[in-house]
């Protein structure tokens, strides 16, 4: 099915406009350098944090690097650290400083060096942001401690659209995929083994998008949703991206059954984006009350909730709990994500529904689990879209999407979580040659997943499954 696209020149054109009067550098780029690394917390792996100097004119700047007994010096308005240098300075600042000094700058900076690891990698989308259906896209791997990007799986191998990635806290053993378009399946890995899926039922909406799945393994959790987009003519919101129906289910891996109740499946009620406690015993998910589409589509707005989930019989709640009424102060709820620690549960806030990735006022929130208090990430959050978020396995790292550079593209921000529960001063991902990187890179990232390790996966074998007719069907029961 095809949709209504910008063309390739008016991306450009949109892009080429910006604010930014440093020729070579991304909106963003106001500060003394890009990407604005100066305070940041950073693990003991990661890869070199280069940036230029954003100023113009500027020919001779010597920056100078120290921790402990190590210094390094780099010559030159652009910064490329070499990894074995760095690779020392980390070593030498673990659990401490890297001072930075610059003839440039009337004083020292620093880097702080946490304590605390961070997982090997990130997966993520990455696509244009347009609105061709089945333009070039794939989920990628990237390690943390290097620049090394590989792609997992892209749709040049297959007609359609790859999705809605998921892993069980982080583990690449345990995973899901889903594939859109005509040769449409949800992989899902389980003890090595990758099948390809048919989701839809005959008692459920459509098929099963948006998982998460249940710490012990052997359940997913999905809603299925009946999605459409349309287009603002205005210039502060470009699309909007929103549901006509959308219901909850689970799935039973090792009986292939899909388990559902009404309590969760409700016409009056659009439930989406479900998530396990780390103890496995309450699922969250988002709902809001249905209304006409697209008449209303701005008064769309989702609450949080809870109900119980009991593993040992794969059994849902028979009652459900609001725990945040966002709709009751004007808001919408996306993606309810619970820290691994049982601590916290961070999520997106915006005017209306729930696709809050194309709202420039989506903020960052965050939920004390034993306090039932919330607060606004003020300490992550932007002027502009700040959405998308994930935990690290050991809850002492988040990573989340961002527009704040020029407002089109998301980046990836990486932030340490204090033993208070403040944050850290978010750093971009970083690159080698950050400001060409960025600005030449016209795609966005989408949906990042920690993973504890490179992620084992056959794209040739993957291929074939997708291109193949064989599915294996979805069984479905309703829960006691």
């Amino acid at each position: 099915m095809k949709k209504l696209s910008i063309t390739a020149a008016a991306i450009l054109l949109l892009y080429s406009c910006g604010t930014n009067d440093v020729p070579g550098f991304p909106d963003g780029a106001k500060g003394v350098i890009y990407p604005d690394y100066i305070g940041v917390t950073v693990p003991a792996t990661i890869a070199p944090l280069n940036f230029s100097y954003t100023a113009p004119g500027l020919k001779d700047v010597k920056t100078v690097f120290s921790a402990g007994d190590v210094k390094v010096t780099v010559n030159g308005t652009k910064v490329c650290i070499k990894e074995k240098d760095w690779s020392k300075l980390l070593e030498a600042a673990a659990g401490g400083d890297i001072t930075v000094s610059s003839s440039e700058m009337d004083s020292s900076w620093v880097i702080h060096v946490s304590g605390d690891e961070i997982d090997y990698g990130l997966n993520y989308r990455m696509l244009a942001p347009g609105y061709e259906v089945h333009s070039k896209m794939g989920i990628y791997e990237r390690e943390l401690a290097s620049y090394s990007q590989k792609a997992i799986l892209e749709n040049t191998q297959f007609d359609g659209c790859v999705n809605c990635h998921a892993y069980n806290r982080g583990d690449p053993g345990d995973m899901t995929l889903h594939i859109r378009g005509s040769h449409g399946a949800t992989l899902i890995r389980k003890d090595g083994v990758m099948q390809a899926f048919n989701t839809k039922t005959d008692s459920t909406l459509g098929f099963c998008v948006y998982p998460y799945w249940h710490p012990g393994g052997q359940f997913v959790a999905f809603s299925t949703n009946t999605t459409r987009q349309g287009f603002h003519v205005g210039q502060e919101k470009i699309i909007e991206v929103f549901d006509l129906a959308s219901d909850l289910q689970v799935y039973d891996v090792l009986n292939n059954q899909v388990i559902s109740k009404p309590t969760v499946k409700k016409d009056s009620l659009w439930e989406t984006f479900p998530a396990f406690s780390p103890d496995g015993k309450t699922l969250y998910f988002c709902a809001a009350q249905a209304k006409p589409i697209p008449a209303e589509v701005t008064e769309i707005r989702y609450n949080l909730y809870k109900t119980s989930f009991d593993a040992s019989t794969g059994s849902l709640g028979d009652e459900v709990e609001m725990v945040i009424d966002a709709a009751g102060q004007g808001k919408s709820i996306s993606f309810p994500k619970p820290s691994f620690d049982g601590k916290y549960l961070m999520f997106t806030l915006s005017d209306y529904g729930n696709f809050s990735i194309w709202h420039h006022e989506s903020d960052l929130w965050l939920l004390d689990l034993e306090t039932g208090r919330t607060r606004p990430l003020d300490e992550l959050n932007s002027t502009d879209t700040d959405s998308y978020h994930n935990w690290s396995s050991n809850s002492k790292w988040v990573v989340f999407s961002s527009r704040r550079d020029d407002g089109l593209y998301t980046r990836l921000y990486i932030s340490h979580v204090n033993d208070d529960g403040t944050f850290t001063k978010p750093f971009l991902l970083p690159q080698k040659d950050p400001a060409a990187f960025y600005s030449n890179l016209m795609l966005s990232y989408n949906v990042p997943e920690f993973v504890t390790g490179p992620v084992p996966f056959d794209k040739i074998s993957a291929q074939k499954m997708i291109n193949s007719p064989e599915r294996v069907q979805f069984g479905f029961r309703w829960s006691d």
